[in-house]
Formats: structure tokens, sequence, C-alpha cells
């Protein structure tokens, strides 16, 4: 029986994997994420041409918007704006393709086998370069009139920071750009070095705690902000960084703090989501990408 391959593009490096119906991994790698469309282009086809004679669906995930099977912009890969896989490669290979933008993958795949499994109302955070978002409401996904329902990370957080996204949640809600914070300010050669920032938490190097609460605090400003406005149930974090239990629980009682401490009338009035780690982390786009490919070959409209 033949199995599925899925694709995440991302900012930094593209993932892929041979999935069976089931959603369990077969085989994965990933390549360092080629800046040139033309080039891009090339390893794309590369990666499909390997999988091809094994495969009987194609599933991408992509940064931007998604116009039915259109890139859109692209997000921090502004070159794929226009791109069509599924014009490129349903065509040729006469095999159904699909493609969902990253954020709202993550949330189909925890929907489907992860912390969100079971929930009809329910989001996902991821906590990456930037800061994706995918939300279910009522047991669909929000797209949105115009495809763009949870681009969290041009939420604006901070006023006083205006241009150049200084001030969007993209920016200050960037798992990347907080372990780089305190690495530098713990004067770390490596700023990208995860494992040591949190390490320097765990010991309690003051600057480091002190980066770690303002980072909580701002990511659980972001939870009470969409709570406001859909109501929610239960929200899953990932990302790398979210693989430290940490983490989560810096979130929550941040989130207690800001309502029940700072604004007690929205603790009295809002009901609190359950706030979780994502099952799936960094593989969570291979799982949604291949759940939104299922849904379309079953044409079921859940989503």
């Amino acid at each position: 029986m033949k199995n599925y391959l899925s694709i995440d593009i991302g900012g930094t490096e593209i993932k892929f994997a041979k999935l069976d119906y089931a959603g369990n991994i077969i085989e994965k790698d990933k390549i360092a994420t080629v800046k040139n469309k033309t080039e891009f282009l090339k390893k794309i086809d590369q990666i499909v041409k390997y999988y091809i004679s094994d495969i009987k669906g194609l599933a991408f995930c992509s940064p931007g918007k998604i116009e039915n099977t259109k890139i859109r912009f692209g997000g921090s890969l502004p070159f794929l704006d226009g791109i069509d896989f599924a014009e490129i490669y349903g065509k040729k290979y006469r095999i159904p393709v699909a493609i969902i933008n990253d954020g709202k993958a993550s949330v189909l795949a925890e929907n489907w086998l992860g912390s969100l499994k079971g929930e009809s109302n329910c989001a996902a955070i991821t906590l990456g370069t930037g800061v994706g978002g995918g939300i279910i409401i009522n047991g669909h996904l929000l797209r949105g009139s115009h495809y763009q329902a949870g681009e969290l990370s041009f939420m604006i957080s901070n006023l006083s920071r205006p241009k150049n996204m200084a001030g969007a949640v993209g920016s200050n809600g960037s798992g990347v750009n907080f372990v780089k914070a305190i690495n530098r300010k713990i004067n770390h050669q490596n700023e990208n070095d995860g494992l040591y920032a949190f390490d320097a938490i765990k010991s309690g190097k003051k600057e480091a705690v002190r980066i770690f609460n303002d980072y909580c605090l701002k990511v659980a400003t972001l939870i009470l902000n969409i709570q406001t406005v859909v109501d929610l149930d239960k929200i899953a974090v990932g990302g790398g960084i979210s693989a430290q239990p940490i983490l989560i629980s810096g979130i929550n009682k941040a989130y207690d703090k800001l309502v029940n401490n700072y604004n007690p009338i929205i603790g009295d009035t809002l009901i609190k989501p359950a706030i979780v780690s994502a099952h799936f982390r960094n593989d969570s786009n291979l799982y949604g990408s291949l759940y939104n490919l299922l849904l379309q070959i079953n044409r079921e409209n859940k989503y």
C-alpha cells in the first residue's frame, strides 16, 4: 500500500516525511531552506521525485496566506508568492495535492492525534522564529474571509515600538528571540543554544529568570487576548522551547497572575483555557499537512 509525502516549508529548514494513512512516520529528513525561488523549486522537485513512486498523495504546509492551493506573500519567504504546488504536481503526477498554512497545520495535527484531540474549541500557538497560530471553533478550522485568521505574529502588543514589527507578537513572542536574549545577557557564545538558556533559568541566574518571567507574561497576554475573542477550552503551545516543562508552567503562572492579581475583574469574568504543551512540537506541521490532505481526499467538510 502506498504512503503519503508531507513537506513542511520553514524559514530555516524544509522538513519532509513519508507517512502512512494513520499518521505513522516511516522516514523523515530535512534540508536547509534555499532563499532563491528557482533553486528552492529545484530542491522541492528533487524531494518529490525521490518519493513519487511510493506515494499516493502530496501534502505541503507553508508560511503565508493560502488561497485554496496558491501561496500568497509567503510570510518569512516572500518569494513563495504565487506558487501553486497542486497545479505543479497534481497535473504532472495525477495525485491529490493539498497545501495549508503552517499555523493551521499545527492545530490540525494536535486536534487529530495530539494534545487537542477531541476538542471542538481550541487553538495551537507555535513559538518559533515568529508566532504561528491556528484556531478551531465549533469543530471547524477558522480560516477567515481572506484566509488569514490566526496570523498571530501580526498582532501589535507594544505601541511604544510600532515600526518594523518591533512591537508585534511575532517579534516579542518569538521563541528564537527569547533564547537569544538570555544567551546574550549571560554572555554565552552560541546565542541560539536553547538548552543552555534553560539551564541558566533552572539554576536561578537572575537575568535569565527575569527574561523568562517577562517572556511568559507576554505569551500569557497573547493567550488572554485570544480568549477574550473566541472563548476556547484548550490551547496547545508548541515550538522547540515547548519541550521544556517549566515554560508551560511559567505561562500558566503568568496567566493566573495577569487575571487574578493584576486584573481580578477579568479573572472573575473569563474562564481560563487549559494551557498545555503541544504533543508533536517540531513535527506538528508534517502531521497537520497530511491530515489536511486526507480530509481533502475524503471530501470531509469538518475543516
